[in-house]
């Protein structure tokens, strides 16, 4: 009895990884071997790096709170502090985005904690 393997399935995962490193240079996009060694560190770098941007616009907006704040003769550190004093409960993602679009509204915000 012949060996029988199944063809239709192996060709149909080889497709799926091909498309989805269309687009890759050199032999990365059209190379088995090298498509799917291209393919999975790509899902390595995805993960990664995931936690990296959260990591990364934190530290954006942590400086774009301490610029605006020092507008206001205040480091980040006592400002966050004086927030956290008055129980004022608001992220730092909210506090930066009125910091750069509503100076208005952060200004309100310097007013009631000092």
């Amino acid at each position: 009895m012949p060996r029988s393997v199944n063809v239709v399935a192996s060709k149909q995962k080889r497709k799926k990884i091909l498309k989805k490193v269309k687009g890759q240079f050199g032999r990365r996009k059209n190379v088995w071997t090298v498509a799917k060694n291209a393919y999975e560190k790509g899902q390595v770098y995805a993960y990664r790096d995931r936690k990296t941007k959260k990591r990364n616009f934190r530290g954006l907006w942590i400086q774009r709170i301490n610029a605006a704040a020092r507008q206001y003769d205040m480091s980040y550190s006592v400002f966050m502090g004086k927030l956290h004093e008055k129980n004022i409960l608001l992220n730092r993602k909210t506090i930066a985005d009125l910091a750069m679009n509503h100076p208005d509204a952060f200004k309100a915000l310097v007013d009631v904690i000092k």
